[in-house]
């Protein structure tokens, strides 16, 4: 019997029934024909490769299958990317080529440990996740790059890296807002500069998009914490509640400085809520879950109306800058309406813990997003 007949018998009988006895029929056959084993990893990659002409990218098939399945098969399907990378038939971009290299740098081994069935049952796994992986929108990265794509990091882009790892460290949470808001004080600065270079040096650089994982728990209130962090830097956030991201739109060097921010202060929000749970445990009150939801919709919330102001600090009002950005900002919108020309909004359950939003917007208001005084 050939390799491929013995992969085809087992995609016939696991890949289209979701059953567990399918699945151990498949692994069965694919654990006693060894010869096999080429051919499955080459299907693999074929899977794989159908995900990107879907519209998918290697962090977001990754992210799925964390979400979904297990750390083994997060192992497979990362080897299966990397082993598809070296085939591929069309230039992909920066973002691209980094969510490969950082799969390279977390490694990955596809090989069998000892029990065959057991390898074969998580490939069979994955494989039915891969093939019902919905089409997303094209994030298409061929776009001629923007000024900031041509050069180095900056040392703006240095400095704000530096302010946000000492609020994450730092167990002071007034040290960490005013950190927080300074790092948003800089990315402003730095947006407006790369603005203001690009109206003096024109290049075909167009608004481009990433996604960023929203990964539960209150999932809910990290969107609405991701969307005033995009709309602060001057990109526009839009929710996928179904498959845990958010596709963040703008222009490159923006889309950095969201990327950064957020994860900072999701992290910071944590460990305010943490904080704020302790004591209330301390008094003798116990917190639930709506505690934590409502904590953080209010960061989310009050934190939003911060970067704002902080943004709008750093932002000079001049005749040669409005209408650089104004735009900018009518490409960024154009861009989203492109992407997702049907939008819904939704309401934010679960806010209904008044101590839990007095918490939360007390972590938020401790930012002090205007630059301290000098010292005489």
């Amino acid at each position: 019997m050939s390799t491929s007949s013995t992969v085809d018998r087992a995609f016939r009988a696991a890949l289209y029934d979701t059953g567990d006895a399918a699945l151990d029929t498949g692994a069965s056959l694919l654990a006693a024909d060894p010869a096999a084993d080429a051919e499955l990893t080459r299907r693999g990659e074929e899977f794989v490769a159908t995900a990107w002409r879907r519209g998918w990218q290697p962090a977001d098939v990754v992210r799925i299958v964390r979400r979904e399945l297990d750390e083994v098969h997060v192992r497979l399907v990362s080897a299966l990317i990397l082993g598809q990378a070296p085939r591929e038939d069309r230039p992909r971009g920066p973002r691209w080529t980094a969510q490969l290299a950082q799969l390279g740098e977390q490694g990955a081994d596809p090989a069998p440990r000892g029990d065959r069935f057991r390898h074969a049952t998580a490939l069979l796994e994955l494989y039915r996740l891969l093939l019902r992986l919905p089409a997303l929108e094209p994030l298409d990265e061929t776009a001629a790059p923007g000024p900031g794509d041509r050069r180095p990091e900056s040392r703006m882009l240095g400095r704000i890296r530096a302010l946000l790892a000492k609020a994450e460290a730092t167990g002071f949470p007034e040290e960490a807002e005013a950190l927080s808001g300074k790092a948003q004080e800089l990315m402003a600065r730095h947006s407006v500069d790369e603005a203001l270079l690009a109206a003096r040096e024109p290049t075909a650089e167009t608004p481009g998009a990433c996604r960023i994982g929203v990964e539960p728990p209150y999932e809910q209130a990290k969107a609405v914490l991701l969307d005033a962090v995009a709309d602060a830097n001057r990109c526009r956030a839009v929710w996928n509640e179904a498959l845990g991201f958010s596709t963040v739109v703008g222009f490159a060097s923006d889309l950095e400085a969201v990327e950064l921010l957020y994860t900072s202060l999701l992290v910071q929000a944590t460990t305010a809520m943490t904080t704020a749970e302790a004591a209330q445990r301390a008094d003798g009150r116990k917190r639930t879950k709506t505690f934590r939801q409502s904590f953080l919709a209010a960061y989310a919330h009050r934190m939003g109306s911060r970067l704002a102001a902080a943004a709008a600090a750093e932002t000079p009002v001049s005749a040669d800058l409005l209408p650089v950005l104004a735009s900018r900002t009518v490409a960024v919108s154009d861009r989203t309406d492109r992407l997702f020309p049907e939008t819904t909004t939704t309401r934010l359950r679960g806010v209904s813990d008044a101590a839990g939003w007095e918490q939360g917007s007390r972590a938020a208001d401790d930012a002090q997003v205007r630059p301290r005084p000098r010292l005489p």
